[in-house]
């Protein structure tokens, strides 16, 4: 009876091992860049122009915003060295992000081109 439950406890042990090492392992999410982003970001905007779904005053205020991502980023990189910190990132990426929801609102709004 006991080399018998010694038995289970074992194979159960060596299956686990072999379930954990043979587990999927994801690849790690690798998020775009800064400039990569602020590319992506121009492309949507030109795009919008060409296709009539962006207004010249909608066009102007997101140009802006883009040129003032550019400036803080510029600022941020010549206070260290040429290099962005974490925290930099952190903050230019929520500025991003909040600019791609804006080209996002206003190419699928009603106003008139």
């Amino acid at each position: 009876m006991k080399a018998s439950l010694f038995g289970v406890g074992l194979l159960a042990l060596c299956s686990t091992f072999g379930l954990a090492q043979n587990a999927p392992v994801s690849a790690p999410r690798h998020a775009a860049t800064i400039n990569q982003r602020r590319a992506i970001q121009q492309h949507r905007i030109a795009q919008g122009v060409r296709s009539g779904q962006l207004t010249r005053h909608e066009t102007r205020r997101l140009e802006r915003r883009e040129v003032s991502i550019g400036r803080q980023e510029r600022h941020m990189r010549s206070a260290d060295r040429g290099h962005l910190n974490h925290a930099d990132r952190v903050v230019l990426n929520r500025r991003l992000h909040r600019t791609s929801r804006a080209i996002y609102r206003d190419k699928h709004n009603r106003a008139r081109r």
